[in-house]
Order: structure tokens, then C-alpha cells, then sequence
């Protein structure tokens, strides 16, 4: 179990104080002071180490199936004994431009919070550690965490948003330049940009309405007077939904831009083919008509036969030349 809980600690007044190393005996101690709130961190644990932690924190079974699961949508739950909220960091990869997400499960509940991470998109430890340089918020217990945890996600939805808008323009610059887009990768490159924006979707849309939930009054293991700032975390997760709005509503607009382009290009490489095609069918045909083995032909017994016809098939081949060139197929 040590693997698997990162961090146990009591936080009385808030305040981190030291307890008993076993968090059962942590909880109680916490409980009975009244003032205290116990905060346990888990990393991806197993059912067998996660029955441990149930048992004892009398957690939900549905929301303990869900918490090992860790293939959840951005949820609040509120049970008898706790409260499960799911939420879904978002980390920005710059080496390979791509968008990563974890799963992160808070359980609230009387004098305790448990959190559950899987992959390595939750920012926990910073949380934990602004939390407890800063008394003030975490004196309001389990709420506080809860509040922070979301904050933290939240805020970092935005840089996130900030970061694919940035790869976006370039991208834009790219397929909107003279000779961009002509690449057989550009297509690939929007559809997998328009993965990354879904993925990040996914994350941030479900969660507004338990924002919303957790703004409003009458919420059970929830300190009234932190409604305001949840309130302010939802106009936070407002700005990152429009934020993924506008990118997947200009990724669509790139890629019909690009596909416009695309066919116009194979309208003019077309257009040039039938050009030269006319062009060589001219003397083609002349040749042909002059090359029947006809006993009675005009101009077969004339001087100036072999010139002229030449000569016709000069002009004929000047007049479709600056024709083309003049209606901009050439």
C-alpha cells in the first residue's frame, strides 16, 4: 500500500499535522478533533489495494467500480456517505505537439478526502503543496481541496487552449500560404489536430454542468460559502469550452479551405492537360488526314503542299496556344 498512497496526511485548522502512519487510525484521530480533515492520495490502485481504502472511508461501491475503471466522463456524484466527483487533466506535450489525458476521482466526505489518479496529467502535488502554504483556504476543509483540485484542471484547460491555438495559426499560415497545403501530409496533419481537439473536448465540456452543480446551493459534504469561488472555476471552464468551440470550428474551416484548394489545383493541372492535349491533336489530325494512302488527294501534286500544311499547323497551334494562355489555362 505504501506504492500506492502518495501522500496521508492530517490537516487540523489548516494546518498539516503530524499522525498516525496507518490512515485508519488517521481518520479517526481526525474525526474525533472535530476540526480536522484527513487527506489521502492515491496512484492507480488495484482493487485488492483499493478495498482497503473503501472499507474504510465507506465509500459507494459504484463510485469505487468507477474510480478503478478510470474510463470516465467528467461527473459529480453524491452518495449517502461522500461525494465522487470525476474530473479529466489535460497536459500539453511540446515536444510532440499532442494533448494527454489522466483521470482524476475525488471522494468528500465527513472529515476526509480521497483522491484517485491514473496517468500522469493531474497536478495534485503542486495542489497539495499551494494548499498548504496557504492556511487560510485549506482551514475550510475538505471543500477547500475539492475547490483547488478543480481550479488547478481548470487552469490549466486554458494553457492548454492557449498552447493547440498557437499550433493552430501555424498550421493556418501553412495551408494558406502560396504554396502550401500541396503537401499529401497537410490533410493528415488537420485530421489529427482535429483529434487532439476532441480529446481535449472530451475533458472540458462534460464538466461544466457538476461546475454548475457545485456553484449551487444545497449540496451535500459542500461548505456553503465556497460557492462562490466554484463559481468562478465554471467561468473559467466557460472561456476553455469557447476556447475549444473556436478551434474545432476553425480546424473545420482549414480543412474545407484545403480541400477547396486541392480541387482547384486539379482544375488547373486538368485544364493545362486539355490544353496540350488540344494543341497536339491539331497537327495529329492534319498529319493523319495527309498521310491516307488516297490516289486523288488537293494539294498532293503542289509545289507548295508540304510548306502550307506546315504552315497551317503553326498557326493552328499559335491561335489555341494564346487562346489557352488568355483564359489562364496555360
Amino acid at each position: 500500500m505504501r506504492a500506492v498512497i502518495v501522500d496521508c496526511a492530517i490537516y487540523r485548522e489548516g494546518c498539516r499535522t503530524q499522525g498516525p502512519s496507518d490512515f485508519s487510525d488517521a481518520l479517526a484521530e481526525a474525526r474525533a478533533g472535530g476540526d480536522a480533515f484527513l487527506w489521502i492520495g492515491l496512484h492507480e490502485p488495484t482493487e485488492k489495494e483499493f478495498d482497503l481504502v473503501s472499507s474504510e472511508f465507506g465509500l459507494h461501491p459504484l463510485a469505487v467500480e468507477d474510480a478503478l475503471s478510470a474510463h470516465q466522463r467528467p461527473k459529480l456524484e453524491v452518495y449517502d456517505d461522500s461525494l465522487f466527483a470525476v474530473l479529466k487533466p489535460v497536459i500539453y506535450e511540446p515536444e510532440s505537439d499532442t494533448v494527454t489525458t489522466g483521470e482524476l476521482m475525488v471522494f468528500v466526505g465527513d472529515s476526509f478526502v480521497v483522491t484517485v489518479r491514473h496517468g500522469e496529467g493531474a497536478p495534485l502535488a503542486a495542489v497539495r503543496h499551494r494548499l498548504e502554504a496557504d492556511p487560510g483556504v485549506l482551514r475550510h476543509g475538505p471543500t477547500a481541496v475539492l475547490y483547488a483540485v478543480s481550479d488547478a484542471v481548470v487552469d490549466a484547460y486554458i494553457e492548454v487552449g492557449a498552447e493547440l491555438q498557437t499550433d493552430l495559426e501555424e498550421l493556418e499560415a501553412e495551408v494558406f500560404a502560396p504554396n502550401g497545403g500541396e503537401s499529401k501530409n497537410t490533410a493528415s496533419r488537420i485530421y489529427t489536430f482535429k483529434r487532439q481537439v476532441l480529446e481535449f473536448r472530451r475533458a472540458t465540456v462534460p464538466l461544466a454542468q457538476p461546475m454548475l452543480r457545485l456553484s449551487s446551493p444545497g449540496l451535500p459534504f459542500v461548505d456553503e460559502h465556497a460557492q462562490p469561488f466554484f463559481r468562478d472555476v465554471s467561468d473559467h471552464l466557460t472561456r476553455a469550452n469557447e476556447q475549444v468551440e473556436a478551434l474545432d470550428r476553425l480546424l473545420s474551416d482549414i480543412l474545407s479551405a484545403h480541400l477547396a484548394q486541392m480541387s482547384v489545383r486539379q482544375n488547373d493541372d486538368m485544364r493545362k492537360i486539355s490544353a496540350w492535349a488540344a494543341m497536339a491533336a491539331v497537327p495529329t489530325m492534319v498529319a493523319g488526314v495527309y498521310g491516307m494512302n488516297f490516289d486523288h488527294m488537293p494539294e498532293l501534286e503542289w509545289v507548295w503542299g508540304y510548306p502550307a500544311v506546315i504552315l497551317l499547323m503553326v498557326v493552328c497551334e499559335v491561335g489555341l496556344y494564346r487562346l489557352f494562355k488568355r483564359r489562364g489555362w496555360l
